[in-house]
């Protein structure tokens, strides 16, 4: 019962988009009217409010922090167990690829994902985080940053860990987030892939 309890608030959770709460905040346009038209960070920055999406970043982020924070926390005292705490992991990030609030229309899960691992630990948030920034820094691209890091997570989490429930939940939320970005990928291929700190355009 608390199990099921915590999925869903962990998925209630994850719908609170943030890109539309700090647009809404500033008095921006809406980020799914232009850009990528993705209600992230990375497309916020195109209305050349850097503010508004550094608070997206770490809204979207602290909120799979908190999720696996808070069921780890709680996970002996209420008998959740590991895999549990992992289905918890899961649903946050769920909840925001398909937010309830805003029509199960969600973002590409990126900064959400990054607070995930966070969670589960540190030190492996901290090497994606480190791959994000490697990869953005030699090449401007905010999506192949996403697809490298999210394709290294279980890679990293394994060769620091084990084969356990968290690996398997961070295996779902790394191929998930690279199917979202599945555009993302013919447009890199095609050479049409926007650069960070591009401009926004209407969609």
């Amino acid at each position: 019962m608390y199990t099921a309890l915590f999925i869903v608030i962990a998925y209630l959770l994850g719908s609170i988009s943030f890109a539309l709460v700090t647009s809404k905040l500033f008095g921006l346009a809406d980020p799914r009217t232009y850009g990528s038209g993705n209600p992230g960070a990375t497309n916020v920055l195109r209305s050349g409010n850097k503010a508004a999406a550094a608070l997206t970043l770490l809204g979207d982020a602290a909120k799979g922090w908190l999720a696996v924070f808070l069921a780890s926390w709680l996970a002996d005292k209420v008998g959740i167990g590991s895999w549990g705490v992992a289905a918890v992991a899961v649903a946050v990030f769920l909840g925001h690829l398909f937010p309830v609030f805003a029509r199960f229309q969600g973002g590409k899960g990126v900064a959400t994902g990054l607070g995930v691992l966070l969670g589960i630990s540190p030190m492996l948030g901290v090497f994606v985080l480190l791959t994000w920034l490697v990869v953005a820094f030699l090449t401007r691209y905010s999506s192949l940053s996403a697809l490298v890091s999210a394709s290294l997570a279980p890679v990293y989490y394994g060769l620091m860990f084990r084969v356990d429930a968290f690996f398997y939940a961070i295996c779902i939320i790394s191929a998930c987030l690279v199917f979202r970005h599945r555009q993302n990928i013919i447009n890199l291929i095609s050479g049409t892939e926007s650069k960070i700190g591009s401009k926004k355009k209407a969609v």
